[in-house]
C-alpha cells in the first residue's frame, strides 16, 4: 500500500476468527429471520462453502492442484490430462493389477491404435477460415476488363481462354449491429393555395419502423449470445443509431406471437424423439420471486411450496436430426420433460431418456428406457485422482476405451444397430472387467466404503445397469453432454442479463432460444430462419410444420414465382 507521500505503508494484518460449526449455524438461525429469505439462502451458501473449503484445506491429502480445480475449475478432464504419464509407464505394487493387461486387452489395443505419433493428423489452423465460410457475405461478381470466354490468348497469340473457377477475395467492414435509414422526403409548397406535395416513399421502405430483420438481430444478441437489452443500447447509442432498451423488449415481445406456432410445433415434433436428454439449471424470475413470500404465508409451514426456479433444457434425437426445447419457471427438468411426452403419439415404442441421477429428472408416470450420464460417473473418480492416483487411473483408462469406440462409430457413421453391435464387441469385456474390478475392491476390503473413493465406486455400481444402457439398447448415448452444452444458452443469459422481470418475458426468452439453438444444432442459419419465419406470418401460422428450421428453405422455394 502507498501513502499520498509515496512511502510504502504496511498492509494490516488479517484477524483470524476462529467459528465451529454450531457458531456458523447459529448465525444463519438468525439470518433467516431477520432477513428476506433469498439473503438468508445466499448466506448459507456462502457458510457452507466456507466449510467446505476449511475441511479441504484441513485434509493432508488435498493437494494444491485440486484445490485450485475445485475453487477455479479444470481447463479440461480428457484422461491424458488428468492421469500422470508417469504413473501409467511405471510398474510396481502400487498399480492395480488388472492395470498390466495383456496385449489383447481393450486398455492396450485403444493406446496402440493411436501410437504413431508421425501420422497425427494436424492441429487446426490459427483461426483463419476460407472464403467458403463465409456463406453469409454478399457475393459480387467482377468480370475481366477485356476478356470474356472464348477470346484469343493476349500473351501467346495462339490458344483461346476459357472459364476457371473464380478468385475470392475477402474485404470484411464494421456496421452496427442493427442500421437505420432516413428517407427524408421532399416537400413542395404551393405558394397560392398553400397545398403541401410529398415525395412518396419507395415500397422499400416497408410500413413498419421496426421491420422482421431487427427483431431478429435483437433475439440473436439476447438469446442467442447473452448480450442484455441495456448493454446493446449503449452499444448502438454509441455507434449513433439509439435504440432504448425497453423498445428492444417491446420489439422481440411483439414479433413473439409470430414464432409461437413454430415453437410449439417444434414441441409436438420433439416428443417423437427416440433419445431425448434433459437436466435443470438455475434461473431468477423477479415475479416469481416477488410471491414467494406471498405464497409462503398463505401455504401450511408443514407443507412449504417450491420455491426454487429453472430453466430445463430437453435435447430431442430422432433420426440423426436434434431438437433443443428450453422451459422457465418452477417445474423440474422431469416435469417438463413430461408435459413434452404427453404429445407423444401413442404407437411409438418408449424412448430412451438421458439425465443425470438426479430423481426429479425423471418424468413421473410417464415410461421412459432411463440411461445416466457415464461423464457425471466418471468425474466422480477425476475429482479423487490426486489422493487414489492407481485406482481411478485403471477406472479412467477402462472408460477411454467406451468413449474411443464411441468416437469411431461416430467416425464411421454408424447406425445406431450398428454401433450397438460395436460396442457389444469391443467395448463389453472392458466393462465386464471394470465392474468385476469395482465389486472387488469392496469384497475384499480394498476400498473404504466411506471414503471419497468408495463413494466414487459406489455412484458406478449403484447405477450401473443405467450407465451401460449403450451395451443393450440401440441409439442409448453415453452421457448427457449435448444437454449440458445446450444450457450453457441459459447459464450465458443468466451470468449476463441476471434475470427475466415476468413469467411472459421467460416465456419469450425460451421460444427465441429454443429456436436459435435448434437452428444451430441442425446447421441452419439462425438468423436468416427468423427473419423469413417472421416475415411469413400467415404461411407459418397455417402450416407450422412447413417452417421447421431443416423444412423453410423448401418451403421458400414453392413460394417463389414460376420462371
Amino acid at each position: 500500500m502507498v501513502a499520498m507521500d509515496g512511502r510504502v505503508m504496511p498492509r494490516k494484518k488479517r484477524e483470524i476468527i476462529e467459528l465451529n460449526p454450531s457458531q456458523l449455524r447459529d448465525v444463519v438461525r438468525r439470518a433467516e429471520q431477520s432477513l428476506d429469505p433469498e439473503d438468508a439462502e445466499l448466506i448459507r451458501a456462502v457458510f457452507d462453502s466456507y466449510e467446505y473449503v476449511t475441511d479441504l484445506v484441513g485434509d493432508r491429502n488435498t493437494t494444491i492442484r485440486r484445490l485450485r480445480q475445485l475453487l477455479f475449475g479444470a481447463s479440461t478432464e480428457k484422461t491424458d490430462a488428468v492421469v500422470n504419464h508417469s504413473d501409467a509407464t511405471e510398474g510396481g505394487s502400487d498399480q492395480p493389477e488388472e492395470a498390466a493387461a495383456s496385449d489383447d486387452s481393450p486398455l492396450i489395443a485403444d493406446d496402440s491404435e493411436g501410437s504413431n505419433a508421425d501420422e497425427k493428423p494436424a492441429a487446426p489452423g490459427h483461426g483463419r477460415n476460407g472464403a467458403q465460410a463465409y456463406v453469409g457475405g454478399d457475393q459480387v461478381e467482377i468480370l475481366h476488363e477485356t476478356l470474356q470466354a472464348g477470346d484469343a490468348c493476349p500473351a501467346c497469340q495462339r490458344g483461346t481462354v476459357y472459364e476457371k473457377s473464380p478468385g475470392v477475395v475477402v474485404r470484411i467492414t464494421g456496421q452496427a449491429p442493427l442500421q437505420a435509414t432516413l428517407y427524408q422526403l421532399q416537400k413542395l409548397r404551393c405558394g397560392l393555395c398553400g397545398k403541401v406535395f410529398t415525395a412518396r416513399l419507395p415500397a422499400e421502405a416497408g410500413t413498419q419502423k421496426y421491420d422482421a430483420r431487427a427483431a431478429s438481430m435483437i433475439a440473436l444478441l439476447k438469446y442467442g449470445s447473452g448480450m442484455p437489452f441495456n448493454r446493446l443500447q449503449g452499444l448502438q447509442w454509441n455507434l449513433g443509431i439509439p435504440l432504448p432498451a425497453s423498445t428492444q423488449w417491446d420489439i422481440v415481445h411483439a414479433f413473439s406471437s409470430k414464432i409461437a406456432p413454430v415453437y410449439a410445433e417444434l414441441i409436438r415434433q420433439a416428443a417423437q424423439g427416440d433419445v431425448l436428454h434433459n437436466d435443470d439449471t438455475t434461473v431468477k424470475i423477479l415475479e416469481l420471486m416477488g410471491e414467494r413470500a406471498r405464497t409462503a404465508e398463505e401455504n401450511d409451514s408443514s407443507q412449504p411450496a417450491r420455491t426454487g426456479m429453472f430453466t430445463s433444457g430437453v435435447v430431442s434425437i430422432r433420426a440423426g436430426r436434434r431438437i433443443a426445447l428450453f422451459f422457465s419457471g418452477r417445474q423440474h427438468a422431469g416435469e417438463n420433460l413430461a408435459d413434452v411426452l404427453k404429445l407423444r403419439a401413442a404407437e411409438l415404442a418408449r424412448p430412451i431418456q438421458m439425465c443425470d441421477a438426479l430423481s426429479r429428472n425423471l418424468p413421473g408416470d410417464l415410461a421412459t428406457i432411463v440411461a445416466n450420464c457415464l461423464a457425471h460417473a466418471r468425474r466422480q473418480f477425476v475429482d479423487v485422482y490426486d489422493r487414489f492416483p492407481p485406482e481411478c487411473g485403471y477406472v479412467l483408462q477402462a472408460l477411454k476405451v467406451v468413449y474411443h469406440n464411441d468416437a469411431v462409430a461416430r467416425q464411421q457413421k454408424m447406425s445406431p444397430e450398428q454401433r450397438l453391435r460395436f460396442h457389444q464387441e469391443h467395448s463389453r469385456k472392458t466393462m465386464d472387467e471394470l465392474s468385476q474390478w469395482l465389486t472387488r475392491q469392496f469384497e475384499q476390503k480394498l476400498v473404504e466404503p466411506n471414503s471419497a473413493l468408495g463413494s466414487a465406486i459406489n455412484y458406478l455400481l449403484r447405477r450401473w445397469q443405467k450407465l451401460t444402457l449403450f451395451l443393450r439398447e440401440a441409439g442409448a448415448p453415453l452421457d448427457n453432454n449435448i444437454c449440458e452444452r445446450a444450457l450453457k444458452k441459459a447459464i450465458l443469459h443468466r451470468r449476463n442479463a441476471l434475470f427475466y422481470k415476468t413469467r411472459r418475458g421467460a416465456q419469450v426468452g425460451d421460444m427465441y432460444m429454443s429456436l436459435i439453438h435448434t437452428c444451430e444444432l441442425c446447421q441452419a442459419n439462425p438468423f436468416e430462419y427468423l427473419t423469413q419465419v417472421l416475415g411469413h406470418t400467415d404461411e407459418v401460422s397455417a402450416e407450422p410444420e412447413l417452417w421447421m428450421p431443416w423444412t423453410y428453405r423448401a418451403t421458400l422455394l414453392t413460394l417463389q414465382p414460376a420462371a
